[in-house]
């Protein structure tokens, strides 16, 4: 019997543990490119915009907790625990944003740490799914990853592209949005070996999302955006639709993995056992 047919849908997450990826991923990467390429007068509210979705992630896993109010001992288990180590990445990354809030002169490279630790650890908490085929994979924590950071990038342009960045910032755009279109191609083949048909389809689903909401249009907006450069209004526009589709595309890839595509793996039973028959070896 094969095992696609033993194969259930995961219980445990729902829709407040894909807040925490959706919302929080897209907020690490924001703070980490708000640290690193926002202009000054930028620097502050887009670091605390970072701030603000990883918080409110993390308000969603604080929801789906049993006991909310044990929820501090999460921090206790840092040498076992992925959610550990994303925890106390959050606590660094919030203490180092409320100091540029309160006028500290913080560097942009340790607030841009802490946002890539909390991403790294976030991915590896799907990864260390071992039951669950899609989430296990290999390819999904660099996937979570890299998608985790074109959000950060998509929503540094949605926000800042009316304040003057320069161009050159669009460049880092357009590579991680061609990166992801082929680790999420990649994802995709990968895992239909093993992975439920279920779990399948649901990716099959938004595959036009993926492909052109958060590949194709992003692209052409971007290369738009370069040839009008004597329209400086369209071309803030179109930097901003460029990253409104690349975060979109991102938040529905990642709320579709955590919540559609978490079938857990089930027996293999290529031979059935009957009493009463000698079990041979197979040559």
């Amino acid at each position: 019997m094969s095992s696609r047919h033993l194969e259930r849908p995961q219980s445990n997450w729902d829709w407040r543990a894909a807040g925490n990826f959706v919302f929080g991923g897209a907020g690490a990467g924001l703070a980490l490119f708000g640290a690193l390429c926002a202009p000054a007068a930028l620097r502050v509210p887009l670091v605390l915009a970072g701030m603000a979705l990883v918080g409110l992630g993390l308000l969603c896993v604080w929801l789906e907790i049993g006991r909310p109010l044990r929820a501090f001992n999460v921090v206790v288990h840092v040498r076992t625990s992925w959610m550990s180590r994303e925890s106390l990445a959050a606590i660094a990354l919030f203490a180092l944003g409320l100091a540029l809030l309160a006028g500290v002169a913080v560097p942009g490279w340790p607030i841009a740490l802490a946002a890539a630790v909390f991403l790294y650890c976030q991915a590896r908490l799907l990864g260390a799914a071992r039951g669950i085929p899609t989430w296990r994979h290999p390819i999904t924590v660099p996937a979570l990853v890299l998608t985790g950071l074109a959000e950060g990038m998509g929503l540094f342009w949605l926000i800042a592209a009316w304040s003057g960045p320069p161009l050159i910032l669009a460049l880092p755009l357009a590579a991680l949005v061609m990166l992801r279109a082929l680790l999420w191609r990649l994802w995709r083949v990968r895992i239909g070996e093993h992975a439920a048909l279920g779990a399948l389809r649901a990716v099959d689903r938004i595959a036009p999302v993926t492909r052109w909401v958060g590949s194709v249009a992003p692209l052409a907006l971007l290369a738009l955006a370069a040839a009008t450069t004597a329209l400086p209004a369209v071309q803030a526009t179109l930097l901003a639709l460029a990253g409104l589709c690349a975060t979109a595309a991102g938040w529905t890839f990642k709320f579709t993995l955590v919540t559609r595509t978490g079938f857990q793996h089930g027996y293999s039973l290529p031979r059935m056992p009957v009493r009463g028959v000698p079990r041979t070896t197979p040559r």
